[in-house]
Order: structure tokens, then sequence, then C-alpha cells
């Protein structure tokens, strides 16, 4: 696998457990971004953000994963739900097992889901019905749709049944139809899928998955109810870790141009921004380092350095130009830079990011940031603090998903059959 993957210091069963840990991570970005949508645009405002940023990136990270695993469609735009549901197991919008997707195949053109756990209900029930509306159906239906149709234009995803949850235990907790018909009208795409789609992320190319190596190089075979990550082999794992960054970032950029709508000032929308990615950093840092075993005891130092490497932040290396010292990250002008993604929100004059990250690995770590001399660039060196830092009150916000504490559990892979 060629090194220009950071994931490739990895072994394939550290990269097994990382995959789905990433695809978690990225359902966490809309717990801590829309908490600071509604303080700052209130509840509608922040359905609409939604409805756009996902429709806006998730069409074109799914036709991006069909490459890259050898399933598109043989002819563009006419893939089948097999393909469809495929996409659905390598979305951030739908992390296994946290978003429980059970899926039914009748024929190429006609299948159903259900989704026996849906942590991101879990999250808003609390909240009360008009939030449990807002989510599973003012932006399900159309952004459903939007990730629908990039595999096929005449693909309609329609509800057997959704929450409010009547009885309040029903389960499972939702069921939804999705059916391809040459008579289904084509849905108009939102603006800013135009816009993200001239990204650097949208278009960036990543290491080739080698097909000699042990374990498979994609998912070209039958469905399976449920994708054993351990199946693949190392560069495949590598590949998919690096298009699940990549998901984050378009997500990202979708949400920073929905946002930029509706802010006065550049200054209001860096906020917003930096306020959602220091309490996703955060959260996420924390289960990959836990899920990697991350010893800080005996060389925290060097353990932050590691989560760095491994953090969507920083990630994929084609995306985001950062060296790893001993202690350090050097980081410089890169396509994330040119894309104003996280990484472009980093830097000397603010470090909140970075220090939620390796207080992940020991609250009395922090980075002190400094211009590189001569260059463009920043160096983030990891030093640790007498006294440990408080928990960042994004990153408190964000806790509050179940997802932050979610464990994942073994599954056996199966072939799912027409029935």
């Amino acid at each position: 696998m060629s090194p220009s993957s950071r994931y490739a210091d990895l072994d394939r069963a550290e990269l097994a457990t990382l995959v789905p840990e990433l695809l978690l991570m990225g359902q966490l970005i809309d717990r801590s971004g829309m908490a600071w949508c509604i303080a700052a645009f209130g509840r509608e405002e922040m359905l609409q953000i939604a409805i756009e940023e996902w429709a806006a990136a998730s069409p074109i990270y799914t036709r991006r994963m069909q490459e890259a695993l050898g399933y598109a469609p043989t002819e563009p735009g006419q893939g089948d739900v097999v393909t469809i549901f495929k996409g659905l197991q390598l979305d951030i919008g739908a992390p296994p097992q946290f978003m429980d997707f059970r899926y039914t195949v009748h024929d190429p053109w006609h299948g159903e889901f259900r989704l026996d756990h849906c942590g991101a209900l879990m999250d808003v029930e609390p909240m009360g019905e008009d939030y449990v509306r807002g989510m599973c159906h003012d932006i399900e239906d159309p952004t459903f749709d939007a990730t629908a149709v990039a595999t096929n234009p005449q693909a309609q995803v329609r509800p057997i049944h959704r929450p409010p949850r009547t009885p309040a235990d029903r389960h499972p907790h939702c069921a939804w139809t999705v059916t391809i018909d040459p008579s289904h009208p084509v849905p108009e795409p939102v603006p800013a899928l135009a816009v993200t789609a001239r990204s650097r992320a949208a278009t960036l190319a990543l290491d080739p998955i080698d097909p000699a190596e042990e374990g498979a190089a994609d998912y070209a075979g039958p469905l399976l109810s449920d994708i054993d990550f351990a199946a693949f082999s190392r560069s495949a794992l590598a590949r998919i870790a690096d298009e699940v960054c990549l998901q984050m970032h378009l997500l990202d950029r979708a949400f920073a141009l929905a946002v930029a709508e509706r802010t006065p000032t550049e200054a209001e929308l860096q906020r917003i921004r930096r306020k959602q990615l220091v309490g996703v950093a955060g959260i996420g840092a924390e289960r990959l380092a836990r899920a990697l075993g991350l010893d800080a005891a005996a060389d925290p130092v060097t353990a932050a350095v590691r989560l760095l490497a491994v953090h969507p932040l920083l990630n994929p290396a084609a995306y985001v130009d950062a060296a790893l010292e001993h202690g350090a990250v050097v980081v410089r002008p890169s396509p994330g830079h040119e894309d104003d993604a996280w990484i472009a929100l980093c830097g000397p004059g603010w470090t909140a990011a970075l220090q939620a990250v390796v207080r992940a690995v020991d609250p009395h770590l922090d980075v002190e940031v400094t211009p590189l001399s001569g260059q463009e660039g920043w160096r983030a060196s990891v030093v640790r603090r007498d006294a440990p830092a408080p928990e960042a009150d994004e990153v408190a916000v964000t806790r509050f998903s179940t997802g932050a504490s979610f464990t994942f559990e073994p599954r056996r892979s199966l072939p799912i059959t027409p029935v």
C-alpha cells in the first residue's frame, strides 16, 4: 500500500476497528453543529440547514464510495436497490449498529429497510415531538431521496411508518420502501450541490486498492446484512477510511455553505463552524483513542500525536498536508486549505480543536502552535501542563448524544437474497 495514506501505519485489525468509528464520528458532526445552529437561528432554520447540508454532500460521496469499492452501476444513473443499500452501509449518515438498518430486497427495483435501532432518534426523542418530526419527516424526506437518486434518478424512498412512535416503544423505530420506477420524476438538486461538487474534496484522487493483498478488495459481491470490515484487505480498509474522512469534509463544506447563507458576517460563520469542529473533534478523538487502545499512561505526548495522525481533522493525507514529528505535527498549505476545510480553521490564531483532540488522551495536554519560519504553515507541539484543563463546552454539548458512549458489538455478516 502506498505510504501516501496516513492510515498506512495501522495494521489490518486496527483499520477494521477504526472504520466504523469514523462512520459514527461523521454522524456526530450534526450532534455538535446543529446545537449551535438552533441557538443562532432557531429550530426551523436549523432544519433547513440540515436538509441543504446532507443534500449537497451525500450524492457526491455516495458515488465516490461506489467507484472506490467497485459496486458502481455499469451505466451511470442505472443502479439498483442493492447498490443504494450498499451505499447506506458505508455512509456517515447511517453508521453501523448506531443506525441499525436492516434490509429486504424484493427485486432489483424494489426493496425495504427498517431501523431496529436509531441512535439519532434516541438523541432527539427527549427533546420533544417537534424535534422528532423535524428529523424524521422534514429532514429525512428530501435527504433520503437525494442520496438514493445519486444511484438512480428514478429512485424514491417512502415511509411505511416512522416516529413520533405510537406506541411510545414501537419497534422497529421506522420502516421505509425504496422503489425505482421510470415514471418517478427526478427531484431538483439543491443549488449548493453544484458548489460542493467543485470542491477539491469532491474530486480528490486517493490511493487505489491493491487487488493482490489478502482480503476483499471490493464490495462487488452480494449485499451483506452487516459489513464485516475485517474481511477487507488492508489497502481497501485504508481507502474506505480515507473516503469516510472525505465524507465528513464534504458534509462540513455543505454545512458551511448553508450557514453562510444565514450569517451576517464572516466572523459569525467562523464562530459557528469552530464550535461544531471542537465538539465533534473532541468526542471523536475520545472514541478513536479508546478503540485503538492508545496508552496515555506510558507516554501521553506520543499517544496524542498518534491520535492526531488518525483523526479526520488531518485526513486524508492527500487532502491535509501534515507531517508527523516527535511530539508535534507540521501543517502546510494543502487542498483542505483551498476548500476552507476544518484544517483551515486551525493555526496559531485558534487552537481549540487541536486542544480538544489531544485532551481526549490526557486533560493535562495542550498544544503550542507557531508559524513556520520562512514558509507557509505552522507547527503544533504537544505539551503537558501541570493542571488538567476543563472539558470544552462544545465537547460537553456533543456528549449529549448517545453516540458518545455507544459500543459496537460483533455481528455475523450474511448475504441478503431477494424475497
